[in-house]
């Protein structure tokens, strides 16, 4: 495999192409019981049928783990949305649109959301009665069995030259409830700044999916303070702000 072409640069891992593969190349600290995790919740979305790239091997390049997949040619929708201002509505309709054929299928073998959850406000910062707030939260939420994607956001879509939508980076997929991911997809959206979008986004969805927005919103401390454990200073500060937040108008 040739590892010349730099398709990205993540803080832990480099992405290459490599003629019709692409090659996720992990830094040499990174978790191999991660990265075996990451290839399986592909393989596995594989199977529900939705459109994503294959994944063909799990190898290791000088000393790394590496995912090889295929290599999907195309822009991603937050590229097009750059490209295009007048069609930013356009590009969140098909976003969400593409998140709802997400939550339609179902993955009985991917970890549940809100163990993923759980665990992570256990390793937050705050003080035991906060998190003793949000376990408490969490455990009142609906149960539900539905994928999600936990980070879908426009960069995570490409559009191909003749249209085809593939969504990438199954690395964070669970199964539950599909409100969790639609609030991840909001704070995304705020975290980039980008405000417009984010509440443009959340009345799409909750008018297309026949979702009370006050029911995602409930769901926002809670994304905020799993989220809040990783992540630069200042986006952890906006995580941490959300996190008191408990009711709606």
């Amino acid at each position: 495999m040739k590892l010349d072409r730099v398709i990205a640069v993540r803080n832990n891992k480099t992405i290459y192409r490599d003629g019709d593969r692409c090659i996720k190349v992990f830094n040499k600290e990174y978790s191999k019981a991660d990265v075996l995790s990451e290839a399986l919740n592909q393989a596995r979305i594989e199977e529900t049928g939705l459109n994503i790239p294959k994944i063909l091997e799990v190898t290791m390049i000088d000393g790394k783990w590496a995912i090889v997949s295929e290599y999907i040619k195309g822009k991603t929708l937050a590229q097009l949305m750059d490209e295009d201002e007048d069609k930013r509505e356009e590009y969140i309709d098909l976003l969400v649109d593409l998140q709802m054929s997400v939550h339609a299928k179902t993955c009985s073998h991917l970890s549940k959301l809100k163990d993923k959850m759980s665990r992570k406000i256990a390793s937050t910062e705050f003080d035991a009665t906060t998190r003793y707030d949000l376990h408490t939260r969490l455990e009142g939420m609906p149960k539900h069995n539905k994928v999600c994607h936990g980070d879908f956001n426009p960069s995570n879509v490409i559009i191909t030259e003749d249209g085809t939508p593939f969504i990438i980076d199954w690395s964070h997929a669970t199964q539950g409830n599909a409100s969790a991911d639609v609030a991840r997809t909001y704070l995304l959206f705020c975290l980039k700044g980008d405000t417009a979008a984010a509440d443009y986004y959340l009345d799409t969805f909750c008018k297309k999916s026949n979702t009370e927005k006050r029911y995602v919103q409930k769901w926002m401390p809670i994304v905020a303070a799993s989220q809040s454990v990783k992540g630069n200073d200042r986006e952890r500060e906006f995580l941490m702000n959300w996190v008191g937040v408990v009711d709606y108008q």
